[in-house]
This record gives structure tokens, C-alpha cells and sequence, in this order.
């Protein structure tokens, strides 16, 4: 996984709809892990008022995906199953995902998530399968 890979799946990031549309911002840490951050939007609640688990399940899977990608240099990734277990509810937060990748493959690779607010509760958890799409390129291979 290198450094000039995260950057341009960084820079794919920016332009992704859902990713503006929500105002969400990707990095990675030191160890690979792909760190999603939500600032609070009003628009992604729900009737009472708190972030949509629909909202957060977006965040668990984007996290997983970027985690897979930064390992499958220049390969797209499609997700094939995820699950979400929504832990606690949040109301007006900002929002840290991060995920992980647990075990990494040829033709499977599995990634853990979490989701937090801004006051550090444990949101949600999940897991998420991936699969390389040969032949479909990513990034500044796909132009």
C-alpha cells in the first residue's frame, strides 16, 4: 500500500457524489486504516431528530472500501455484503468512521468499521466483504 496510492483514492474521494452531498472527508492513518469524518448535517436525520442508520451504515461501508482499496493498487473494489449493528443512538454529533482490513485476498477481502461521535460513543460496528473487479480500473488508470 503506498502513500501516492491513498492520495489519489483521497483525491477519487472528493469528487464521489454521495461524498459532497453528505460532506464527509477521507484520510488514512499511519497503519492503512481509512478514516472517514461527517461533520454534523441536519439533513441526515431522522424523524426524532437523530443521524439516520441509514447514514451510518454509509459511513461503515464507505470506510471498509477505502480500507480494501488502499490495498488493491489500482483495482476496482465492489462490495459484496456488509452488516451493520447500530449500538447507540446520536443526536446532533459529528461523526468518525474507521475501518480496517482483517484479512486480504485474491478474490476476497474482509474489513471491519466502526463509527463514533465526536464525544467518543461507540456508535456502530461492522464487517464488510470486498471483491476485486478485474479488469475495471480506478483512479487515473480509469481516464
Amino acid at each position: 500500500m503506498s502513500i501516492a496510492w491513498q492520495q489519489e483514492l483521497i483525491e477519487l474521494f472528493r469528487g464521489v457524489p454521495i461524498a459532497r452531498f453528505f460532506g464527509m472527508s477521507l484520510s488514512y492513518d499511519k497503519r492503512g486504516n481509512a478514516l472517514i469524518h461527517l461533520p454534523y448535517n441536519p439533513n441526515l436525520d431522522h424523524a426524532l431528530k437523530g443521524i439516520h442508520g441509514g447514514a451510518i451504515a454509509t459511513m461503515l461501508d464507505i470506510a471498509g472500501w477505502f480500507a480494501v482499496a488502499a490495498q488493491n493498487d489500482g483495482v476496482w473494489i465492489a462490495t459484496s455484503e456488509f452488516k451493520v449493528h447500530l449500538l447507540n443512538p446520536v443526536k446532533e454529533s459529528e461523526l468518525q468512521a474507521e475501518g480496517w482490513v482483517v484479512k486480504s485476498g485474491k478474490r476476497i477481502s474482509v474489513a471491519e468499521m466502526r463509527v463514533s461521535s465526536s464525544s467518543g460513543v461507540l456508535v456502530a460496528i461492522g464487517t464488510g466483504t470486498y471483491i476485486p473487479l478485474d479488469g475495471v480500473p480506478i483512479g487515473k488508470n480509469a481516464l
